[in-house]
């Protein structure tokens, strides 16, 4: 009963060594109800570009970095530096990192909270073969023992929150139980599931009942991922699975303003995205390229960009093999030639 009662309060009773303490609740709900909303890692588009672009839009209450590797050779300091904690200001940064190595994962987890992360993730999931080659990655679902350490020895070296992102398994889910309750028992905060193999990558449609049945398992709170497209994907998710939280990451990307429009659904009421609102994202993104940066590749960057935002509807799906496979001379007149469609989309 009294479990219960503190619940209700956002707080957490979490069992760590036979001892029971008390910990804030990482995953509040706003004042509508609305679950806590994260901003995917993304390797590739989801940049520092992608980042402060969303962050000028913003509506999620949280946002994640790409992956750090922590390599066998690591110097910690040099890897720890692209990491910047006001990078999304003020929506909070976490850091996720991405290793096999106990002391090597730990001492960079150090220096990443010394840089003011406010949570470190540890990458269960990233599914590259240069990836699981290197026994990193979705390969540490291949051994329940070493995941639990790798996260253990995070946990023991920081005072800031360390969660874990998974997916459901490596070549199967025959694990999957078992990575679960390895992690849990690692004492992370909180685990984000998405509920695909190493070996499915992005294909097949994401198995939600994955997720609902980890939540039966977990005593943590659980964040589902995986396939939230639209405000309708968010809700049949959070009905589905009972998840705590949602991440989403290729949705955002289609779709700059879908957490504002979750958030709008549990506020009962519209939210129609003003074109200046889009502009200034778009504007963000660009300016947020590295002056160096050749032409050619500025183009070929927002190109890749451009290339989700025309599957946000038919009329702009029509258009898009149009618009990517035209010849341009520079990034303007890529521009002047894809946005006036966006505009009048």
């Amino acid at each position: 009963m009294v479990y219960f009662f503190l619940l209700n309060f956002s707080n957490l009773l979490i069992k760590e060594q036979g001892i029971y303490h008390f910990t804030m609740n990482l995953l509040p709900k706003d004042s509508n109800g609305c679950p806590f909303l994260i901003l995917a890692p993304m390797e590739g588009v989801g940049d520092r570009c992608f980042r402060k672009a969303m962050a000028s839009v913003g509506g999620f209450d949280e946002a994640v970095r790409e992956f750090l590797r922590v390599p066998s050779n690591a110097h910690i300091k040099s890897l720890a530096k692209p990491y910047e904690a006001q990078e999304t200001a003020p929506i909070p940064l976490a850091a996720q990192l991405m290793g096999s190595d106990c002391d090597l994962m730990a001492e960079m987890a150090v220096e990443i909270e010394k840089k003011g992360a406010p949570r470190i993730d540890l990458n269960c999931g990233c599914p590259s073969n240069t990836v699981t080659g290197r026994g990193a990655g979705s390969s540490l679902l291949k051994e329940p023992q070493t995941l639990h350490d790798i996260a253990r020895s995070m946990v023991k070296a920081v005072s800031i929150p360390v969660t874990l992102k998974m997916r459901s398994g490596y070549d199967n889910t025959s694990l999957f139980k078992e990575n679960l309750l390895a992690a849990q028992e690692s004492g992370v905060k909180y685990i984000t599931l998405h509920p695909r193999t190493k070996v499915e990558g992005y294909g097949p449609p994401a198995n939600w009942d994955l997720i609902a049945e980890a939540k039966t398992i977990l005593s943590i709170p659980l964040v589902g991922n995986g396939d939230i497209l639209s405000v309708a994907d968010a809700m049949r998710m959070l009905h589905h699975t009972k998840c705590d939280a949602l991440m989403i990451g290729r949705g955002s990307v289609i779709n700059p303003f879908i957490f504002h429009q979750i958030k709008a659904h549990f506020a009962n009421i519209s939210y129609v995205p003003q074109w200046d609102n889009f502009k200034r994202y778009l504007d963000v993104y660009q300016n947020e390229m590295p002056v160096d940066m050749p032409e050619k590749t500025k183009v070929g960057k927002m190109k890749q960009l451009m290339g989700f935002l025309f599957k946000s509807s038919p009329e702009l799906l029509e258009k898009r093999n149009t618009v990517l496979t035209t010849t341009y001379q520079d990034l303007n007149s890529f521009l002047n030639f894809s946005i006036p469609i966006l505009k009048n989309r």
